[in-house]
């Protein structure tokens, strides 16, 4: 007899399927799912894996009174009502390990294709254009670059970064952060403001970061900068960021993630205001796709089931 039903809520590596099976687990593979087929199929469960597209709020956990663990593929919590999961004595999962890598090294190739016009040079010569000195770009090295938030991917991020002979700003509200060579730690945001010339964001969203780089924290900044951001859209107020290209304050933008997403849940406020940033040449825009990877995808799923089995 199978120990109980788990919901793969997510795309997983049968790496993590598989290791549930052996260990005696019965799995509903539901990688499709919505919020209302979330609600009728969590009652007979003992565990749940998601990604985003199940918000395990209060609803959802009182459906499944037997529930004894939750599971994120990735980071960010936001999906998880934590302390009302724990406080009925369900375990919370996540794998941040898995992806970080795969996220730094997105945030890097933005920097990169945004300081080199990558893109923009590729799609001009699909235009039959060869465009030389209208593309001439930026070196990374003897570059200030901020890194706001120091947990998996901030961290990842900066080990990238040593070889580019950059300095390496880094701040976090919440974490004691271990001297390194290759970084700098910062006391206050005010530090990174006074010196940037980038700035990349590894926060989660939650009530503090909501919307933290607003109108006033982009005056706040002494010098025109680059902004990337991989973490998540709404730690970033949308209405300011096209004034703030449109003034030169902001060099270059690189956004992997967006304050409404995906496309078909968009507001046209906000479908509107992401068509009018894509039409500007400093800008660069992925779906959401940081911590895509194979490696990522694999490394997320047995982290899961390690600690699952654990």
């Amino acid at each position: 007899m199978p120990i109980g039903k788990v919901l793969i809520a997510a795309p997983v590596h049968p790496v993590l399927t598989e290791g549930l099976e052996k260990a005696g687990y019965e799995l509903l593979r539901k990688e499709q799912i919505n919020q209302q087929q979330g609600m009728e199929l969590v009652s007979g469960c003992v565990g749940v894996i998601t990604s985003t597209r199940l918000q395990l709020n209060r609803e959802m956990i009182d459906r499944a009174q037997g529930l004894k663990f939750i599971g994120r593929m990735g980071s960010g919590m936001e999906v998880i009502d934590v302390p009302y999961a724990e406080a009925k004595g369900i375990r919370c999962i996540s794998s941040p390990e898995g992806n970080r890598n795969a996220v730094a090294e997105h945030a890097l190739g933005m920097l990169l294709n945004l300081t080199k016009h990558i893109s923009r040079s590729f799609d001009q010569v699909k235009e039959g254009k060869w465009l030389r000195e209208e593309n001439r770009g930026t070196e990374l090295e003897g570059k200030v670059i901020g890194i706001i938030g120091y947990g998996h991917t901030g961290s990842a991020f900066a080990r990238l970064l040593r070889g580019f002979d950059l300095k390496v700003l880094v701040y976090d509200k919440y974490k004691e952060i271990s001297p390194e060579s290759w970084i700098q730690v910062c006391g206050t945001l005010a530090e990174l403001q006074e010196h940037c010339d980038i700035l990349s964001l590894h926060v989660p969203q939650q009530a503090d970061t909501m919307h933290m780089i607003d109108r006033q924290f982009i005056e706040g900044m002494k010098k025109p900068f680059i902004l990337l951001n991989t973490s998540r859209g709404s730690v970033i107020d949308s209405t300011v960021l096209a004034p703030a290209l449109h003034s030169g304050k902001l060099k270059g933008l690189a956004l992997d993630v967006w304050e409404e997403e995906p496309l078909e849940k968009m507001s046209d406020q906000f479908r509107q205001m992401l068509n009018n940033l894509i039409k500007c040449d400093k800008v660069l825009i992925t779906p959401h796709i940081g911590g895509y990877t194979d490696e990522a995808l694999f490394k997320m799923s047995n982290t899961l089931l390690e600690r699952i089995i654990q």
